[in-house]
This record gives C-alpha cells, sequence and structure tokens, in this order.
C-alpha cells in the first residue's frame, strides 16, 4: 500500500506557477464572479464560496473541467491550463473567512 502511495505522489505533477493578479481579470472576464461573487465570496442562491475549502490544483482543475450540479464546464479552449493556474493562485490569496471562534458574539 505504501508503494502506491509514494507511485501516486511521485507521479503528480506540481502546480503551475500562477498569477494572482492575471486570475483576478480571469475571475471576472470568465463570469465566474456571477455566482461565486467578486471576491470568490459565494452566495446561497448562486454558488459557494470559493476560499474556505483549500483543494489542490489537480482537483480543481479536474472538477472546473467536469463540474458537478449547475457549474458550466470550462474546457481547456475556454480556459487554458496555465489560465486556471491563474485564477487558482487568485483563490489561494484571498484571505481565508473568519472561525466561529474568532467572533466573540457567536461564542456566546
Amino acid at each position: 500500500m505504501n508503494a502506491l502511495i509514494l507511485l501516486v505522489l511521485l507521479t503528480q505533477a506540481p502546480a503551475p506557477r500562477g498569477n494572482a493578479d492575471n486570475g483576478k481579470v480571469l475571475f471576472t472576464k470568465t463570469g465566474c464572479y456571477q455566482c461565486h461573487g467578486r471576491d470568490a465570496q459565494g452566495a446561497t442562491a448562486t454558488g459557494p464560496r470559493l476560499n474556505q475549502n483549500p483543494i489542490t490544483y489537480e482537483r480543481f482543475v479536474s472538477y472546473i473541467r467536469k463540474p458537478t450540479g449547475e457549474m458550466p464546464p470550462y474546457t481547456a479552449k475556454v480556459v487554458n491550463d496555465q489560465q486556471a493556474a491563474d485564477i487558482f493562485a487568485f483563490l489561494q490569496s484571498l484571505p481565508k473567512p473568519p472561525s466561529v471562534d474568532s467572533i466573540p458574539l457567536l461564542k456566546q
């Protein structure tokens, strides 16, 4: 079993280096903001918050290429791999939402 895990880890390519500033532009240009908000904060009626649960670059690309639910697919013709890396870098650059424990009023 350990050899299988090692093989998977060795065969995963590192995420391409993304540019968060370009990713922010692409997030708007490709329409991601329409469902997820300008700062990926999400909304109950449209789309989830994107900066609360960190995921790997590979999982991010896999999901945008073949999403579930109502999200349209963003094929490589729509968002190429470098653009996906830029959007991913933008999402990773966003501050994480505060935890319930960090808000005194919610702890009461």
